[in-house]
């Protein structure tokens, strides 16, 4: 095992820049009159995709036919896993010389595939084989294998077993006291007061794995996911699966297929993360030893924290996302960029951010380094009922870190499922927020005839809308994104449990799309790190300039956050604060964070205000529409006058209508989706230079026409009227595209 890891990792250390990219993985400044030449039938690495299962006793017959039938629909492209039933072993020579066939089955139609990187989720148990040849690669957690309750006077007497990271007697007030372990045995006699001993242990547990190589077609965790926490463990990883298809399809790799697809890895577990090196990890980092404390987190869903003990799972969590981060996701991407290939992933419980703080660290992070980020809206998180700007996590990850593309998986457990007009709204929500890679779910194989394309995918409009689709896509991922309002997503909260962080980070993300306000979600790490400050902006990975950062409801910021966030200030930089300035500040470890001394933030501005909570989607659709974000009469103009001159307003204000918007070399396109029940009309201002003219392009048929506008304060305004549902496309073009 030991040599093909080696192997592996030398490789990634020696493969450079990696394969040349290709102009569909590249940031671009096009020109208006290059973008209008190519989007009628942009090139089919824009997709759309659905996620083809290759399920049963398929055969080359069946696949031409769903590959037929798939363009006959509009795809470009296909997302293409192993499917459950299959008479040819997942990754076996059989199933391995079967794909060759199929991928010069998808070349000869001029369409893109992708791999999805295991035989069903969350990606990383290789179908079954770390549990059956690499057992000791296995995902790992701390968890209390025994709780003692005792008495004042009783004693706490065990043998224990070598897996033991620590004992620990929990008073009734919190307080920890740690029991010495002696050559395996345990002994402490409790003092006045009501103790719970706990012993924490650390061992192989599992996320459950939706596997198609499982004969019980269960959910469960016979087949085991590997310790994403180790760098050795994902080598492997990709010695077992990438390294298989290389073999065999690699010459296509960067043409045909497009690169690999992972799908939700997380800690679902009971238990704290681990990896053997976590301690030294830990230590390293934070300069202090957490064993004292883990009885406390362990049992947290158990008993609550005190103070102490939320800021030591904060710092917990900083270093789990730390080597989440390049035990697992670096490593692949790494892989796929040394062979002309991208990595596209998504999590789990995006739209619950702080149960994503507990079961994958942190959103950002993550994606650091995944060349297409992604999200999925799977059951009822998108809806004409609900209000979902999560999508924004994965435009905004690909934006700050420099990305073209970021994708969606949208549909697969809809109940009930959406004709094609509410995939329609459904698709165009996330455009609007930033998602331009689209993939629907599901397509199973029609092995048995019971397959193909669900049940919305047959309707007569459906090929429209994949066509629409290909357009917008291409269009969406022109160009650079234009947002200069950043908002912050304090990290240190989620880990804390700061509820009312995430409510009011949630619900100001409503606000802001209800005031077509287009930003971007930003994170700690970025702003302490990676971005530079030039005169007063932070700059994107992908050129956007960022003129303000708000910062929601931040209990605890760590120092160097504030430090970067006051010279963004000092050099012309608007900081705003809703509700009211960090109460503490964290330098080397949250556990040690201070309290803000008067006057700190003097330098910011802040509104005091409390913005009501964004409801949860329901779990089934009712008929009527979310009401607009309540807020003080007032708030919305405190808040508006600390941000930059929005470039598109509204003579009226109207809560309906989204927006976000991209630069080309000599344009800037706007998408407008009227998310309401009701039309819109109304006059619609828009930024432009002199001599500037404005376009509708109407995406469904392809075709461009002027709009009438009128000249207004430093650009244009115009009529607009949409109907419920609808989208429109402006290009606001400069003199230099016009002369």
């Amino acid at each position: 095992m030991m040599r093909v890891c080696g192997k592996i990792v030398l490789g990634l250390l020696f493969c450079g820049m990696g394969a040349a990219q290709q102009p569909w993985q590249q940031l671009n400044n096009p020109s208006r009159a290059e973008v209008a030449s190519t989007w009628k039938t942009p090139p089919a690495e824009y997709g759309p995709e659905p996620y083809y299962g290759l399920n049963g006793a398929i055969t080359l017959d069946v696949v031409r036919r769903d590959l037929d039938t798939m363009k006959a629909l509009g795809y470009r492209a296909v997302v293409m896993q192993y499917g459950f039933g299959s008479d040819r072993a997942y990754l076996s020579p059989e199933y391995m010389a079967f794909f060759r066939e199929v991928v010069h089955e998808v070349s000869q139609r001029e369409m893109r595939l992708w791999i999805v990187d295991d035989a069903g989720y969350p990606s990383g148990f290789a179908g079954g084989k770390f549990s059956a040849e690499h057992p000791e690669l296995r995902m790992q957690a701390l968890v209390a294998t025994q709780k003692k309750q005792i008495a004042a006077g009783e004693s706490f007497d065990a043998a224990l077993s070598a897996n033991t990271v620590a004992v620990t007697a929990v008073g009734a007030d919190g307080a920890l006291v740690q029991i010495p372990v002696v050559q395996g045995h345990a002994h402490w006699t409790a003092p006045a007061g009501a103790w719970t001993v706990v012993v924490v242990e650390h061992g192989f547990r599992t996320s459950a794995t939706r596997s198609d190589t499982n004969p019980k077609r269960t959910k469960d965790g016979t087949q085991s996911l590997e310790d994403y926490l180790d760098p050795a463990a994902t080598a492997q990883y990709l010695a077992f699966t990438h390294e298989a298809y290389r073999k065999v399809v690699g010459d296509e790799f960067g043409k045909t297929i497009l690169g690999f697809r992972g799908d939700e890895p997380d800690y679902s577990i009971a238990g704290l993360p681990w990896t053997p090196k976590f301690f030294e990890a830990f230590r390293a980092k934070k300069g202090y030893e957490v064993r004292p404390y883990l009885a406390a987190l362990v049992q947290a869903k158990d008993a609550p924290l005190t103070e102490e003990q939320r800021r030591v799972r904060a710092d917990y969590y900083d270093v789990f996302a730390d080597l989440f981060r390049d035990g697992f996701f670096k490593p692949q991407a790494d892989w796929c960029a040394a062979h002309g290939l991208e990595y596209q992933m998504h999590l789990n419980h995006e739209e619950q951010q702080i149960e994503l703080a507990r079961s994958e660290g942190d959103f950002f992070r993550a994606m650091r380094f995944v060349q297409v980020p992604g999200i999925d809206a799977i059951w009822h998180q998108i809806w004409t009922d609900t209000v979902s700007d999560f999508p924004r996590l994965a435009s905004s990850a690909a934006h700050v870190y420099g990305h073209p593309h970021a994708f969606t998986e949208s549909f697969a457990a809809y109940r009930p499922l959406p004709d094609a007009a509410m995939a329609r709204y459904i698709l165009n929500e996330q455009f609007v927020r930033g998602i331009n890679l689209m993939e629907t779910m599901y397509f199973p194989a029609s092995t048995d005839g019971k397959g193909g394309p669900m049940a919305f995918m047959r309707e007569p409009s459906y090929p429209d809308l994949m066509h629409y689709s290909a357009r917008m896509s291409y269009l969406m991922s022109q160009g650079r994104p234009a947002a200069d309002v950043a908002l912050l997503l304090s990290r240190e909260d989620l880990w804390r449990g700061e509820v009312k962080t995430d409510a009011t980070f949630v619900s100001t993300e409503r606000l802001l799309s209800e005031h077509q306000v287009d930003f971007d979600v930003i994170d700690e790490d970025a702003i302490a790190r990676l971005l530079p400050l030039e005169q007063g902006r932070f700059v994107s990975l992908s050129g956007n300039r960022y003129r303000a950062v708000i910062v929601p409801h931040a209990h605890l910021l760590p120092q160097a956050v504030v430090d970067r966030l006051h010279a963004f200030a000092a050099s012309g930089g608007t900081v705003l604060f809703l509700g009211s300035v960090p109460a503490l500040i964290a330098e080397k470890t949250n556990l040690d964070a201070r309290a803000t001394r008067p006057g700190e933030f003097a330098w910011a501005t802040t509104v005091a205000v409390d913005l009501p909570v964004t409801p949860t989607p329901p779990a089934y659709p009712p008929t009527t529409a979310p009401a607009p974000m309540p807020v003080a009469p007032g708030v919305w103009q405190q808040i508006a006058q600390a941000l930059p001159p929005n470039a598109l307003t509204l003579a009226a204000p109207k809560d309906g209508l989204r927006m976000m918007h991209r630069r080309w070399k000599d344009a800037t396109v706007y998408l407008l989706f009227n998310e309401a029940a009701t039309a819109f009309s109304g006059a619609v201002r828009l930024a432009a230079g002199p001599g500037a003219r404005v376009e509708l392009w109407d995406v469904q048929a392809g075709a461009i026409a002027p709009v009438a506008a009128r000249a207004a304060q430093k650009g244009f305004e115009l009529d607009l009227n949409m109907e419920p549902y609808a989208t429109r496309v402006l290009v606001v073009r400069s003199r230099a595209s016009i002369e």
